[in-house]
């Protein structure tokens, strides 16, 4: 018998945190992908590590939120015991990982939109989701260093990598502009300082995508009318399979520990 699915409350402080926990998650998710599969041994172990600090992110985060909707779930829970439609993560980071281009070009957006989340969220107005932020920051300010480093080596590289990198720009872009769409839950959280409206980072993150792009000789793609809504739970083709495969054990097994 496999375990009943669960489902936390519409309350938008809980959803600010899902969006925020569950983008970790998957991303970090993607980023095990790699393990065994990197093309550098010390790359194997970076990004392993990576999704280990992000997985670290996401506990943290989805306890708060399990705390706040007052149901009693845990971050497992969370984790393993929801469905598709009640996941809150972007869609941008739940794209199979794709190569090597791909995967360090979005981890380099993904980590400066956390360098500048967390770092927002230090002051944010729940003291536990600030001590979280104050630790996390640190994670991404590393990860976005090495994606950064990466992107530029790709780019300043051969033929082939510049080529790569530009498809992986292509494929990426028009899934950036979900981290910036606004609706209630972003508005709520702003108004009552538990954080940042996400529509608020896009200046900056806008001039350090540029900066970096640019040094990497890619141009920033022409925008589209294209909003994914991952946010909003309506989700890609490639949701499914990712939860499949992360959720399976404890669906077959419920309640099975070590």
């Amino acid at each position: 018998m496999s375990a009943a699915s669960i489902q936390l409350k519409n309350d938008p402080a809980v959803q600010y945190l899902l969006r925020i926990g569950d983008t970790a998650l998957v991303l970090g998710q993607r980023l095990a992908e790699w393990t065994g599969h990197a093309p550098q041994l010390e790359e194997d172990i970076a990004l392993a590590n990576m999704a280990l600090d992000l997985v670290g992110q996401a506990r943290a985060v989805l306890t708060r939120a399990g705390q706040l909707d007052g149901h009693g779930y845990d971050e497992d829970q969370l984790a393993f015991l929801r469905e598709e439609r009640d996941f809150r993560n972007v869609t941008l980071v739940e794209l199979p990982r794709g190569d090597f281009a791909f995967t360090v070009l979005r981890n380099a957006m993904m980590a400066s939109f956390f360098r500048l989340l967390w770092d927002s969220l230090k002051h944010s107005s729940d003291e536990e989701l600030a001590a979280i932020a104050g630790k996390a920051v640190k994670e991404a300010r590393y990860h976005q260093q090495h994606a950064f480093d990466w992107v530029v080596r790709l780019g300043q590289g051969t033929d082939e990598s510049l080529r790569r990198l530009r498809t992986a720009l292509d494929q990426l872009w028009p899934y950036t502009a979900e981290l910036f769409s606004e609706d209630e839950v972003d508005e709520q959280a702003g108004a009552s300082g538990l954080g940042p409206r996400w529509a608020d980072l896009s200046d900056p993150w806008d001039a350090q995508m540029a900066e970096l792009l640019g040094e990497a000789g890619l141009e920033i793609p022409k925008g589209t009318p294209f909003v994914s809504a991952g946010k909003r739970g309506v989700h890609s083709e490639h949701m499914g399979f990712l939860l499949a495969e992360m959720q399976y054990l404890q669906r077959a097994y419920p309640g099975g520990v070590w």
